[in-house]
């Protein structure tokens, strides 16, 4: 089971899945078989929620290298969730910058 954490337009997306690798697209990662909390729980999380409709339907997603913020091995899943990230945000000492320099390895052609 795995925990990825990654960026999304102005925010900051968190979800469990069981699969994960580098994609044969070069720069990004792959990210399948999601997984969600039970629906059984009283307490429904609107976050969460949202990630089930985002994903829904979704076998496999693909997520730029550089959109990654970090991915952790765990042993169960969590509860995914929706974090907005506070445009102009003073005192900030991170700034992200795209991979410009990115180049795909040489070919054996």
């Amino acid at each position: 089971m795995y925990k990825v954490i990654f960026h999304n337009a102005n925010q900051v997306f968190e979800v469990f899945a069981r699969q994960i690798y580098q994609s044969d697209m070069w720069g990004f990662i792959e990210i399948e078989e999601f997984v969600f909390g039970e629906r059984s729980q009283i307490v429904v999380d609107p976050s969460e929620e949202k990630l089930k409709n985002e994903f829904a339907g979704v076998k496999r997603t693909y997520i730029p290298y550089q959109s990654v913020i970090r991915i952790d091995e765990v042993e169960r899943e969590g509860s995914s969730k929706i974090s907005e990230v506070p445009a102009n945000t003073t005192g900030s000492n991170v700034t992200r910058l795209p991979f410009a320099s990115m180049v795909p390895p040489p070919s054996d052609d």
